[in-house]
């Protein structure tokens, strides 16, 4: 039998079963479907056998590189001994995550509560200060981004990701710190960090003036890798401790020292918040978030009624966190990502100096994102670029992501555990990329 029809067959049934048997609002990549069949490192395969540098990383979430050994091992090992119990029952890869957590998170943060999805610790954080400061108004950001529940949607400041939702009450949107697109049209530092301001003023003119707290990632992700001039998280807080509001950060996208130099992207900005959400490169693909928090703060659910999270601290996916951590601390540290990030940042600005289609490289340490544009000057959004060069970089063998309000950011973030040499051959496939699309 002919080994390219069987493959190419093989592709059409996963893609017909994936229409036939799954909702149509699933969202995927490229023109054709590209179905993908194993991983190794920094390279996944698909079904035809094409190997992809994998520079997205399944958003964000493969923090170690696919089939990390010491991953799979300790889900192995953790498998044949229990593989589910819930929250009703302590654990001890559950509990020990725990006390890592304490290690890495920032200040007073120490305990925790885990979940299955971001999601699930985005609204875990809106009840926890809701619950402790007896007020129940959010204000959240524009561009922003906290998932597909009622409550994620309500949050999420893009209307492409709210569509059809039932949307919870009390949450306001106050401008984001998008210098790149100013929404005020003004330019940094003179602007005196205005987008900040309009958090007050936000407060003042669409809340009873009372708030439970204010929720905002460290750098927008879905919203395209916005990242927030130095003062403004230290502006943010100050005046959302003055409305009665804890502060929560949204490090879903964020966490584990993907933005280098800090094990969290909030220190970047010497703020500690009250509340902080992580998911993503938390174990490497397996199903975790995990909501972190004082031990003060934490005090007030002690009477606030039952809950419970039938997968929250599931066994298999704490091992897989602790051991993806561990993988990070000794080969992937925060530094390791500052250097490749600095390595990869020069190359992307080598290739915005050759490439006029792109208007702004932005992102911190191994987050980085290309803002495509039609004109520099008018800065019109160039969905289409987007999409030729995705179709580019797949042909060419190399994964890459998207996003922003317009669909018009790349967004590259591999494995922490990418080398220089990775980070090489994705700026030469990127230019490549690149090439191709600007003789189009």
């Amino acid at each position: 039998m002919n080994t390219e029809s069987t493959t190419q067959s093989k592709t059409t049934e996963i893609l017909e079963k994936q229409k036939k048997y799954l909702w149509p609002n699933h969202l995927l990549y490229y023109t054709e479907p590209l179905p993908l069949e194993r991983g190794d490192g920094l390279y996944v395969w698909d079904v035809e056998g094409k190997r992809y540098l994998d520079f997205f990383g399944g958003i964000l979430t493969t923090s170690v590189g696919h089939n990390r050994p010491e991953v799979v091992q300790a889900v192995q090992q953790q498998t044949e001994k229990l593989i589910h119990s819930s929250t009703l029952y302590p654990n001890e890869a559950h509990v020990n995550l725990a006390e890592k957590m304490a290690e890495l998170a920032p200040g007073k943060l120490q305990v925790s509560y885990f979940t299955a999805t971001g999601s699930d610790a985005d609204e875990t954080a809106v009840f926890l200060a809701k619950t402790h400061t007896g007020y129940q108004e959010i204000i959240a950001l524009r561009h922003g981004y906290s998932g597909r529940s009622a409550m994620g949607m309500s949050l999420t400041g893009q209307h492409t990701w709210r569509i059809g939702g039932t949307h919870v009450l009390g949450i306001k949107h106050a401008l984001n710190p998008y210098c790149y697109r100013c929404p005020l049209k003004m330019t940094y530092p003179g602007c005196g960090v205005a987008c900040a301001q309009d958090i007050e003023d936000t407060i003042k003119t669409t809340t009873s003036g009372r708030i439970a707290a204010f929720i905002a990632e460290p750098i927008q992700g879905v919203g395209g890798f916005i990242t927030p001039p130095k003062e403004y998280f230290k502006i943010a807080k100050e005046i959302v401790k003055n409305y009665g509001g804890l502060f929560i950060a949204d490090e879903v996208q964020t966490g584990f020292g993907r933005t280098g130099d800090k094990w969290f992207g909030i220190e970047h900005w010497e703020v500690e918040p009250d509340i902080m959400t992580m998911a993503k490169s938390i174990a490497n693909g397996f199903p975790l978030a995990n909501t972190i928090t004082t031990p003060e703060i934490a005090e007030c659910t002690r009477t606030a009624g039952l809950t419970i999270s039938t997968f929250g601290g599931n066994p298999v996916s704490c091992a897989a966190s602790l051991a993806a951590i561990g993988v990070l601390e000794k080969e992937a540290s925060p530094q390791h990502v500052a250097h490749l990030g600095k390595m990869f940042r020069s190359g992307l600005d080598r290739l915005q100096e050759k490439y006029a289609v792109i208007g702004d490289v932005r992102g911190m340490g191994l987050m980085q994102g290309l803002e495509l544009v039609k004109d520099r000057q008018t800065k019109e959004p160039s969905p289409e670029a987007t999409k030729q060069l995705f179709e580019a970089t797949r042909e060419l063998g190399l994964l890459i992501g998207k996003g922003g309000l317009y669909g018009n950011v790349i967004r590259i973030s591999p494995p922490m555990t990418a080398t220089e040499e990775d980070v090489a051959v994705a700026l030469d496939l990127l230019d490549k990329g690149f090439g191709k699309i600007s003789r189009t």
